[in-house]
């Protein structure tokens, strides 16, 4: 088994470290107090084939795979959740379901534009009684002629104010629910009756544009059905594999750089007369930091490989995404711990990245649902096993 990056990842890591450490590392702490993020910015990601990371060549993009994707997420992860999320929410799951399950005519008409930063992608599914029971939700299309008429609302939408196509999940037949009754729509603002609600004001990723988005009697083509009538729930569980992997990518860069910024601490601030990196407890926290980073890379990268592949990664997805965001606040946490009192003050990147890594454990599925993902397939597993004997 080779465990080695490719000279390709090891190269796009390092561009990517250049360009994170050169654009986007001096304005993380900007985004977060003024809560707004410059379309400049994501413009000049744009550039460098981000926001196309998961579309294919022939399309605009600059699909650089699954390994790749998780390389890009981690290292923009380490400097500003914000825009790691802002871009998750537009190149990955707003994205993804494009190219997995549009037909040629959609991914001609979308896919360059969303990879160039001409349009801005957004995901709708949770709304205010349908979060962790996603099947619940209540936004309803009808037929009408050639086209559905949508109506609803969603919340909680990343990129809520600023996308300008959102992935929409409707019930289109009450009777079947979401075994067969939910359908997945792309839907332009241009289209009319999309209207955004206030921002949404956040413990943590603040830059990131969060809000309720209104639905009313929005006309949609045929055309912009994205996969089967009534099979929207298939696709939106395959784009949410995808990413729960980026985000355990994301959440492993954020404790790569809590921990930098801990050892960094550790190794300079004296007390009692010497570096507090030689008391014992610093050095087990720093132990214990090291080893879960480990660990949550080899599950990253393994699952990342298992995608490249062709594997499903339905469990390993939720595992990478329960270990990782965890495992992350974990080791944010132990680094204000480090930090000390000036890790609480809003003039050191800790302070910032501790608000920002409590809703990894949320969005995307909660850590609890991940559980339940997690136990069905053990359980189906086991199931398999003995019927075979």
């Amino acid at each position: 088994m080779d465990f080695n990056f490719s000279e390709e990842h090891q190269m796009l890591r390092q561009m990517a470290k250049d360009f994170v450490d050169r654009e986007i590392r001096p304005l993380a702490d900007k985004h977060d107090k003024e809560e707004h993020i410059d379309k400049e910015i994501i413009l000049k990601m744009a550039e460098q084939g981000f926001l196309g990371s998961n579309i294919p060549e022939e399309y605009g993009g600059s699909g650089i795979g699954d390994i790749g994707n998780a390389i890009l997420a981690e290292e923009i992860g380490r400097a500003d959740s914000s825009l790691g999320v802002t871009m998750g929410a537009h190149g990955g799951i707003g994205t993804y379901g494009i190219v997995i399950d549009g037909t040629e005519e959609q991914k001609r008409k979308y896919l360059p534009k969303l990879a160039a930063g001409e349009l801005i992608a957004a995901f709708a599914l949770t709304e205010p009684g349908a979060g962790s029971d996603a099947a619940a939700i209540k936004t309803r299309a009808e037929r009408d002629g050639d086209d559905w008429v949508l109506n609803g609302n969603k919340m909680w939408i990343t990129n809520g104010g600023t996308a300008d196509l959102f992935t929409v999940f409707a019930v289109t037949d009450p009777a079947l629910g979401a075994r067969g009754g939910v359908t997945a729509f792309l839907v332009e603002r241009a289209f009319g009756g999309v209207e955004s609600g206030p921002k949404e004001k956040k413990m943590g990723i603040k830059g990131s544009d969060t809000r309720e988005v209104f639905f009313k009697n929005v006309r949609i083509p045929k055309e912009n059905v994205l996969g089967q009538v009534g099979l929207g729930f298939v696709t939106a569980m395959k784009i949410l594999d995808k990413g729960r992997l980026s985000l355990g990518a994301a959440a492993l860069g954020a404790a790569k750089e809590a921990m930098d910024l801990a050892v960094k601490h550790a190794t300079t601030r004296i007390q009692f007369g010497k570096p507090i990196a030689e008391q014992q407890a610093i050095q087990f926290y720093l132990a214990e930091m090291a080893t879960r980073i480990f660990a949550m890379e080899q599950m990253v990268y393994y699952t990342a490989w298992q995608a490249e592949s062709g594997q499903k990664i339905t469990e390993t997805g939720s595992m990478v995404k329960l270990f990782c965001t965890e495992n992350s606040s974990w080791v944010v946490n132990k680094a204000l711990q480090i930090h000390g009192g000036i890790g609480y003050s809003g003039e050191y990147p800790i302070e910032r990245m501790f608000r920002d890594a409590r809703i990894y454990e949320i969005f995307e599925g909660t850590n609890e649902i991940q559980k339940l993902v997690i136990a069905r397939n053990v359980l189906k597993q086991y199931a398999k096993e003995m019927a075979r004997v």
